[in-house]
Protein backbone atom coordinates (compact mmCIF):
# COMPACT_ATOMS: atom_id res chain seq x y z
CA UNK A 1 0.00 0.00 0.00
CA UNK A 2 1.41 3.31 -0.88
CA UNK A 3 -0.39 6.43 0.16
CA UNK A 4 -2.87 7.87 -2.25
CA UNK A 5 -1.49 10.99 -5.02
CA UNK A 6 -2.46 14.43 -3.56
CA UNK A 7 -3.71 14.95 -6.69
CA UNK A 8 -6.31 12.06 -6.89
CA UNK A 9 -6.91 12.67 -3.42
CA UNK A 10 -6.64 15.97 -2.28
CA UNK A 11 -8.77 15.50 0.81
CA UNK A 12 -6.32 13.37 2.59
CA UNK A 13 -3.92 16.18 2.40
CA UNK A 14 -6.05 19.27 2.96
CA UNK A 15 -5.35 22.06 5.54
CA UNK A 16 -2.41 19.93 6.74
CA UNK A 17 -0.35 23.07 7.25
CA UNK A 18 -2.95 25.06 9.11
CA UNK A 19 -3.35 21.27 11.28
CA UNK A 20 0.47 21.49 11.79
CA UNK A 21 0.17 24.85 13.30
CA UNK A 22 -2.34 24.25 15.55
CA UNK A 23 -1.01 21.10 16.77
CA UNK A 24 2.65 22.46 17.51
CA UNK A 25 0.81 24.86 19.39
CA UNK A 26 -1.15 22.27 21.56
CA UNK A 27 1.96 20.50 21.83
CA UNK A 28 3.96 24.08 23.04
CA UNK A 29 1.73 24.35 25.68
CA UNK A 30 1.86 20.59 26.86
CA UNK A 31 5.64 20.39 26.94
CA UNK A 32 5.99 23.87 28.89
CA UNK A 33 3.50 22.43 31.57
CA UNK A 34 5.75 19.80 31.55
CA UNK A 35 9.07 21.39 31.58
CA UNK A 36 7.30 24.11 34.33
CA UNK A 37 6.51 20.80 36.79
CA UNK A 38 10.14 19.76 36.23
CA UNK A 39 11.56 23.17 37.19
CA UNK A 40 9.46 23.71 40.33
CA UNK A 41 9.74 19.40 41.40
CA UNK A 42 13.08 19.88 41.19
CA UNK A 43 13.21 23.23 43.46
CA UNK A 44 14.31 25.84 40.11
CA UNK A 45 17.60 23.56 39.82
CA UNK A 46 16.30 23.00 36.54
CA UNK A 47 16.54 26.21 35.22
CA UNK A 48 20.62 25.86 34.57
CA UNK A 49 19.72 23.11 32.26
CA UNK A 50 16.35 25.04 30.49
CA UNK A 51 17.57 24.26 27.11
CA UNK A 52 18.45 20.45 27.32
CA UNK A 53 15.54 19.89 29.66
CA UNK A 54 13.21 21.23 27.12
CA UNK A 55 15.08 19.20 24.29
CA UNK A 56 14.43 16.21 26.02
CA UNK A 57 10.84 16.61 27.68
CA UNK A 58 9.70 17.66 23.91
CA UNK A 59 12.05 14.50 22.14
CA UNK A 60 10.86 12.49 24.56
CA UNK A 61 6.69 13.35 24.55
CA UNK A 62 6.64 13.40 20.83
CA UNK A 63 8.13 9.81 20.10
CA UNK A 64 5.99 8.45 23.11
CA UNK A 65 3.26 9.61 21.40
CA UNK A 66 4.04 8.84 17.86
CA UNK A 67 5.10 4.92 18.73
CA UNK A 68 1.49 4.34 20.46
CA UNK A 69 -0.63 6.35 18.76
CA UNK A 70 0.89 7.79 15.23
CA UNK A 71 0.16 11.23 17.02
CA UNK A 72 1.10 13.98 19.41
CA UNK A 73 -2.43 14.87 21.77
CA UNK A 74 -1.76 17.92 19.40
CA UNK A 75 -1.83 16.25 16.22
CA UNK A 76 -4.90 14.25 17.81
CA UNK A 77 -6.79 17.40 18.03
CA UNK A 78 -5.98 18.35 14.91
CA UNK A 79 -7.02 15.60 12.99
CA UNK A 80 -3.70 14.09 11.30
CA UNK A 81 -1.95 11.20 11.75
CA UNK A 82 1.66 10.55 11.10
CA UNK A 83 2.60 7.86 7.99
CA UNK A 84 5.42 6.75 6.13
CA UNK A 85 4.87 7.70 2.62
CA UNK A 86 3.83 3.97 1.53
CA UNK A 87 1.23 3.93 4.20
CA UNK A 88 2.77 2.07 7.13
CA UNK A 89 2.06 3.71 10.66
CA UNK A 90 5.93 4.76 12.08
CA UNK A 91 8.27 2.47 13.67
CA UNK A 92 9.61 3.19 17.32
CA UNK A 93 12.96 4.18 15.97
CA UNK A 94 11.56 6.39 13.30
CA UNK A 95 9.34 8.23 15.96
CA UNK A 96 12.42 8.84 18.30
CA UNK A 97 14.23 10.11 14.78
CA UNK A 98 10.81 12.33 13.66
CA UNK A 99 11.12 14.01 17.20
CA UNK A 100 14.69 14.79 17.51
CA UNK A 101 14.63 16.15 13.56
CA UNK A 102 11.69 17.74 14.70
CA UNK A 103 12.78 19.44 17.77
CA UNK A 104 16.68 20.28 16.38
CA UNK A 105 14.99 22.08 13.42
CA UNK A 106 12.24 23.85 16.04
CA UNK A 107 15.77 25.22 17.90
CA UNK A 108 16.86 27.54 15.16
CA UNK A 109 14.78 30.28 12.86
CA UNK A 110 16.71 28.87 9.56
CA UNK A 111 15.59 25.10 10.58
CA UNK A 112 11.80 26.60 10.74
CA UNK A 113 11.91 28.26 7.98
CA UNK A 114 13.53 25.37 5.50
CA UNK A 115 10.69 23.01 7.26
CA UNK A 116 7.82 25.44 6.34
CA UNK A 117 9.34 26.18 2.83
CA UNK A 118 9.16 22.66 2.22
CA UNK A 119 5.56 22.33 3.46
CA UNK A 120 4.81 24.97 0.91
CA UNK A 121 6.59 23.31 -1.99
CA UNK A 122 6.40 19.20 -1.04
CA UNK A 123 3.09 17.93 -2.87
CA UNK A 124 2.55 15.72 0.42
CA UNK A 125 2.92 18.69 2.55
CA UNK A 126 6.43 17.14 4.21
CA UNK A 127 8.37 19.31 6.74
CA UNK A 128 11.85 19.07 6.78
CA UNK A 129 12.10 15.95 9.60
CA UNK A 130 9.52 14.34 6.93
CA UNK A 131 11.80 14.75 3.98
CA UNK A 132 14.57 13.48 5.27
CA UNK A 133 12.61 10.34 6.85
CA UNK A 134 9.84 9.84 3.69
CA UNK A 135 6.83 10.27 6.03
CA UNK A 136 3.94 12.52 6.06
CA UNK A 137 0.85 13.74 7.92
CA UNK A 138 -2.01 12.94 6.57
CA UNK A 139 -6.01 13.73 7.62
CA UNK A 140 -7.00 11.16 9.91
CA UNK A 141 -10.12 9.70 7.98
CA UNK A 142 -7.34 7.14 6.15
CA UNK A 143 -8.03 3.71 7.70
CA UNK A 144 -5.54 3.42 10.77
CA UNK A 145 -4.55 0.09 10.37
Amino acid sequence: MSLPNPDDEPGLYRDLILKRFVAWSVDLVITLVIVAAIVIMTVFLGLFFLPVLWFAVSVTYRAVMLSNYSATAGMMLAAIRLRHLDGRRPDPVICVLHSVIFSAAMASVVGQIISVGLMLITPYRQGLNDVFLQTTMINRYLDDT
